[in-house]
């Protein structure tokens, strides 16, 4: 049976109007000329590529379902179905979700992390490291598994290079049969850079997330790549499971500001007066209570409220996924003050330019005037303000989870596993790979959205382009 949480349906929304917008910018050059400027740059187009990478892994973890149950009183006609909720990434990653050890083991181990006092059939007891129950399994010594890695090592390069070679392939058949062009003409504009399109950053790109891919897929099911946390679970599938709140968290959080940044910045800078004195007292409110704690207040209040209405959820998942519905909520209200004071910046001085005077002077209303000539003219704005303040939501995320007032302690996300790493890394010996795979997780995304936010400001600054 098909579950739709909030976050889900919301989730599908916004992957909705992303591909309205492109539907709708096809046949506008004015729209379809900057986006063609971000994606000719080499590291725009490394850093999409990797972005549209996490994007797949949350949509397919958003799509959640409950598994039929299996009847055993004999009747065929009454379908019952689990309390649990999965999704469509668990299915894919069920090696690494069933996989689960004792307790902490290090990556590509074959014993725990730990000594346990073990007894042997005559009674003699002894203090070692015990054999994984899945980790390296299928090798019957220790010594056996440098060469068994090697291997893996090695096919998962042929087979990753195999499967980019074709899907290059293909794509360079393409490019010849759309240009009518030679085929050595194609390859010698993609290899020296003479074409629209960066080809040689999308081709790395696209080779180092197949090979990484191929080896996950080829290794992850007979190793703990990451390693295991306190209970046994494998990190690799915590952090995997983390993507999809750092998506939601900086994407409906952006889309939660937006409509306060939006409408009350140009109404302070279009309309003035009173109306600007009190928007700019409200911001100037919000920004004098320290942000750490409006929302630790905000999400108190939030669970509080949640702990006297239990009758609202039938599993743990979806109370869960209501509480990451209220924190994008808050972090969205109490985030939009920035770029407010940017567009009320920016209205101030579209406002005196001679075509917004002429409208008015011909009795254009006002409403008329906002959708036609200001909006439009602080749409860049717009864009890359959303675009950067992206990453700096994720990290938001970490540091409130980090504190215990972000997402549910029970969800996967980074944050929580930065949290459950504090005391970790003050063990001895130190456990050091759940705090390595959240920083690595997020960094990647992090990163990627900053390069992507540089080729979109770029791209869409009006200024800049006119420098080029």
């Amino acid at each position: 049976m098909i579950e739709i949480l909030w976050t889900d349906a919301l989730v599908f929304l916004l992957i909705g109007s992303i591909m309205g917008f492109i539907l709708y910018a096809r046949s506008r050059e004015h729209l379809r000329a900057p986006w063609r400027e971000v994606i000719r740059k080499p590291l725009g187009m490394s850093a999409l590529i990797i972005l549209l990478v996490y994007v797949l892994v949350g949509f397919l973890d958003s799509l959640h379902f409950r598994s039929e149950l299996e009847q055993t009183n004999g009747k065929t006609d009454q379908v019952q179905y689990g309390a649990t909720i999965e999704s469509v990434l668990d299915i894919i990653l069920s090696d690494l979700k069933a996989n689960t050890e004792k307790t902490y083991s290090a990556p590509f181990a074959l014993n725990l992390y730990n000594k346990e006092t073990l007894e042997d059939e005559q009674g003699n007891k002894r203090r070692e490291y015990p054999r994984l129950a899945y980790g390296g399994a299928h090798l019957e010594d220790n010594e056996q598994q440098a060469t068994d890695l090697t291997q893996r090592l090695i096919f998962s390069v042929f087979g990753g290079l195999m499967m980019w070679g074709m899907t290059a392939a293909f794509i360079v058949a393409l490019v010849v049969w759309r240009t009518g062009e030679s085929l050595q003409q194609v390859v010698q504009g993609m290899w020296r850079g003479q074409r629209e399109l960066p080809w040689r950053s999308l081709f790395a790109t696209t080779a180092f997330v197949t090979l990484v891919a191929v080896f996950l897929l080829n290794t992850a099911s007979v190793y703990h790549v990451l390693g295991t946390d306190k209970v046994g679970e494998d990190v690799l599938y915590q952090a995997i499971k983390s993507i999809r709140t750092g998506l939601v968290i900086g994407t409906l959080t952006t889309l939660i500001m937006l409509p306060f940044a939006v409408l009350l910045g140009i109404m302070a800078g279009y309309l003035k007066g009173w109306v600007d004195d009190v928007i700019q007292y409200i911001y100037t409110t919000l920004n004098s209570i320290p942000g750490v704690l409006l929302i630790a207040a905000a999400v108190l209040v939030m669970l509080a409220y949640m702990e006297t209405h239990p009758e609202w959820f039938d599993t743990g998942v979806e109370r869960a996924d209501l509480r990451l519905l209220f924190l994008c909520v808050i972090l969205g209200v109490t985030s939009w003050t920035g770029l407010c004071r940017l567009l009320r910046a920016e209205t101030l001085k579209l406002s005196e330019l001679e075509y917004v005077q002429a409208a008015e002077a011909l009795g254009v209303g006002r409403l008329t005037i906002i959708l036609r000539h200001i909006l439009p003219n602080v749409m860049h704005i717009i864009l890359i303000a959303v675009v950067m303040d992206f990453s700096g939501l994720v990290l938001a995320e970490a540091v409130l989870s980090y504190l215990n007032i972000g997402v549910d302690p029970t969800m996967y996300s980074w944050g929580n596993m930065i949290n459950s790493s504090r005391l970790e890394l003050a063990r001895e010996p130190i456990v050091w790979w759940a705090f390595l795979a959240a920083f690595i997780f997020m960094f990647l995304l992090v990163l990627s959205a900053n390069l992507f936010a540089d080729a979109v400001r770029d791209a869409f600054d009006p200024r800049l382009r006119e420098t080029r």
